[in-house]
């Protein structure tokens, strides 16, 4: 008896010949070469790390005049742009010679902060974490480090942001 068209197998069964149900499976040496594969680019990737690392330069930041200090009201507070335009920071005046200013990005979430003068602290409204105004530290809630500080200079009426703190206490 001579079989039809409808009852052969595609053409494509006879040059790939692909069983389904044996495709399904990984073979041990599929398996042990993915791993060494995956931890090969994990090594090279922090080999890749250090080197960056070792070659990196120090941070050079540009001085920048953010206000006058007779144009902020004691308490009073200035948003500015620094070291790079669209990084805000918060500069604000606590005593009558005194300025302090700090990212104003919470380490949170990146959300906002605002100066609030009555409780005298920093505070994030998204999620109730403040920060000490003296050095920025946290005081409570879920922030896991302190706020970035601007270190600052005073050039007679000037008050000039020169760099950034590496630890939010130093340079207090």
């Amino acid at each position: 008896m001579k079989r039809t068209t409808e009852e052969r197998p595609p053409l494509w069964h006879e040059e790939f010949p692909i069983r389904e149900h044996e495709e399904l499976y990984v073979t041990r040496r599929q398996f042990s070469r993915f791993l060494v594969l995956t931890s090969l680019a994990m090594f090279v990737g922090n080999l890749w790390i250090l080197a960056k690392d070792w070659f990196r330069r120090e941070t050079v930041f540009a001085e920048k005049t953010v206000a006058a200090a007779s144009a902020v009201p004691l308490g009073g507070t200035v948003v500015f742009d620094y070291p790079e335009p669209g990084e805000p920071c918060l500069l604000i005046r606590t005593g009558e010679d005194r300025f302090v200013a700090f990212s104003q990005k919470c380490t949170h979430l990146s959300c906002a902060v605002t100066y609030s003068k009555e409780r005298g602290r920093i505070e994030c409204p998204c999620h109730q974490g403040y920060f000490s105004v003296d050095d920025g530290r946290v005081l409570q809630g879920p922030p896991p480090r302190p706020l970035p500080r601007v270190l600052l200079e005073r050039r007679g009426d000037a008050v000039v942001a020169v760099g950034m703190a590496v630890d939010a206490r130093a340079g207090a």
